[in-house]
Parts: structure tokens; sequence; C-alpha cells
């Protein structure tokens, strides 16, 4: 396979944007990652969009065809557009997608974005939306949502390994920190541990400030093959590794469900087609969907040994500054979680760190990132390394 990198991005604000269209936000994402890429229009070979639900929250269906024709790529150029569902993965698996169109040799120009618009509905179908990511038999048709069923996993992880609701404030505390930096960021204030432990109490033991908002977003990535790069681009960002993996859709089903296994197996495949390990990487951006994600994902990913991850962020370890910042862009709890997009976005930050162009949550030095982007409770795990360096 050809190597390939990443030479545009673009994120749009992220938050409840009730005077933007759906259209207006992903046509926004793309047209700015084109111009950051300096790329034509007629260039685009392909474009690949994660979003998982557009059906119920804007009633629009077709989506590829949708943002093909307004971002001016349908009339004339034709170019090929699919649209790409794996409940709050998509915007990860979108990306996936496009690396190997690119990597494959089938398409050299390829636009990998994710949208979501979430506002436009009552809460209450907003959350039936999100719960059809689960198993709408087993799990959704009884009431389970997902704060219920992190709850679950969060109660199981307390259980097992000691860990507590002071550690798990510490996750949100951390990622607002962070968010007030990114000038995309829902939420761009700070919050404390007192804070968090006093705020309305959704799923015991998540209280509100433990669960990621509702949100509307777009992002986009222009991925091209590594060897043309620097003729659009003196920062190439280049993609070292894509991981999948699946797992039970039902969290009754799993082996252990303090243990995402399909993170564990997307991130141990990544891990082998780019030939490092944990110790190589100087920053990630984890699902964050609540605290208690967070805490998983880095013992999952191997960055911390298994049950020590509420431990290792009360200590600092995942701070910028600390041994691996994790959610510099405020993770999926402050800066916001429009899920079809929420990959792209992860990616979008990592190749904004390794640029050198992350302003006050810059991590110094960084040369290596990844992304752990996650559908449903598990069920789907995408991971990808990326690097400064060929």
């Amino acid at each position: 396979m050809r190597e390939v990198a990443i030479i545009g991005v673009k994120n749009t604000l992220f938050g409840e944007q009730w005077d933007r269209s759906f259209r207006d936000l992903v046509v926004e994402a793309g047209v700015g990652a084109v111009e950051d890429a300096g790329v034509a229009g007629e260039r685009i070979d392909s474009m690949f969009v994660g979003n998982m639900s557009g059906g119920q929250f804007v009633e629009q269906e077709h989506i590829g065809a949708l943002i093909a024709d307004y971002s001016g790529l349908a009339k004339n150029l034709h170019v090929p557009s699919t649209r790409v569902e794996a409940a709050c993965a998509s915007g990860g698996l979108a990306l996936r997608q496009a690396f190997y169109s690119v990597a494959s040799g089938m398409d050299d120009i390829v636009i990998a974005a994710g949208v979501e618009k979430m506002t436009d509905v009552p809460s209450s179908k907003a959350s039936s939306a999100l719960a059809a990511a689960a198993d709408r038999e087993w799990e959704g048709i009884m009431g389970a949502t997902f704060p219920g069923l992190y709850a679950m996993i969060a109660r199981m992880h307390m259980h097992k390994y000691g860990t507590t609701s002071e550690q798990l404030a510490q996750v949100a505390v951390k990622n607002h920190y962070n968010g007030q930096f990114n000038p995309i960021a829902q939420y761009r204030n700070t919050i404390t541990v007192d804070a968090v432990l006093s705020s309305i109490m959704v799923a015991d033991p998540l209280r509100i400030f433990d669960c990621s908002p509702i949100t509307d977003g777009a992002s986009a990535v222009i991925l091209a093959p590594a060897d043309v790069a620097h003729e659009y681009t003196d920062t190439p960002i280049y993609i070292k590794a894509s991981g999948q993996a699946s797992d039970t859709i039902a969290l009754h089903d799993r082996r252990d469900i303090t243990t995402l296994d399909a993170s564990v197996v997307a991130g141990r495949r990544a891990y082998e087609m780019a030939g490092l390990g944990p110790k190589d990487i100087d920053l990630v951006e984890v699902h964050d969907c609540f605290t208690i994600a967070e805490i998983c994902a880095i013992e999952d990913l191997g960055f911390v040994k298994k049950g020590e991850g509420g431990k290792a962020t009360q200590q600092g370890e995942t701070a910028i500054g600390g041994r691996i910042p994790v959610n510099t862009s405020g993770g999926l709890k402050a800066c916001g979680h429009p899920v079809g997009a929420t990959g792209i976005k992860q990616a979008v930050e990592i190749v904004q760190q390794l640029r050198g162009e992350a302003g006050k949550r810059q991590v110094d030095g960084a040369e290596v990132g990844m992304t752990h982007n996650v559908g449903g409770s598990g069920a789907t795990a995408v991971v990808h390394i990326f690097s400064r360096n060929r």
C-alpha cells in the first residue's frame, strides 16, 4: 500500500447552532479543509462522510449525495460521495475508508468528513436516536440509555479496582481545562471536582458533568499520497496506521464490561501496523463520551495498567505536560460530541498538535499522536496513529 498523508483540516464551531443547517456545517468544514490544503475541487477523487443519524436528527437521508451537491462536487464533477455509519464511530470509520482508498491506489485526493446536527430536536428524541446505537431489542426497549449503560461500566470498575467518583470527576475537570484553550469548543469554562460531584445525578454514579453534551458540528480532513503531499503543504501529517475492531453490541454479552475488547484489539492492530507501542505515543484523543470511558480507554490502549486509569488521571499523568496528554482538545466532554463528526475532529486536533498549531494547549515536542473513536458502548472501535515523519 501507498503511504498516506493529511494535507488539510478544518473544524466548524461546536455547540448549539440553531441558526445553521446541517448542510451549512458540513460545507463549511469541507471547503475549509480544501482551502487549507490548497486543492482545487476538480482534483478531488472521492469523499467519505461520517454521519450517525441524519434521518432522525434532521429528517434527511441520502447524506452522501446531499453533501456532494452542496459542496459543488456533484454537478459537472460527479465526485463519488459515500455516507459512513458506525454510531459515534462514524467519523473515525470515514477516515479509515478514506485512508484505504488512497493507500490502495484507487484514489489520490480524498475528503474524509463528519457531521451531526443534534439540537434541532427535543432532548427526548435525541436520546432515542442515540439509543439506536445500543441493542434496541435487548437494551433500548428495556429502558437502558447510554448514561445507564456506562454507569454500569463505572460501577463495576469501582467495584473491581477501587475507582472513585473523585477520579471520574478529575477527567471532566482536566478536559474542561483543556477546552478553555480550544476556540471551537462547546464549553470553554473550567470546572472543579466539587462542581462535578454536586451536579445533578443522571445514572448513578454518573452525574451531568460526567457526560458529554448534545452538539452540532462538522469536521473534515484532506488525504493524499505521501509522495505528493509536499506539493500542497509544508507540514503534511502521515497516517501510520488504522485499526478497527468489533464486539457484541449489547453490554450483557461482553467478557468483561470494564474492558472494551474492541478498543484493545483495534489499538493492538494499529500499534502493529505502525511498528510502535504505547510508549511511542506523545498524545492521544480518546472517546470520553462519559468520564469512565476515558479511564477505560487509557487502560485498554496500554497507557496505564488495567484498573489504574483513575489514579493516573488524579495524579496528573494525562494532563498537558503529563506523561501522556489525553484529550488536549477538551475531548467529547468539553469540546462537544456531534456524533458523526467526533472521529474526524480528533484527527484534526492531532494534526494541529503535530504541526505545532495548537496554541496554549500545545504539547511540546509532539511527534506521534493517536485517535480512539468508539461506537455505542464499545461494539465498534477505530484507532489511528499519526506522525510528523514518514
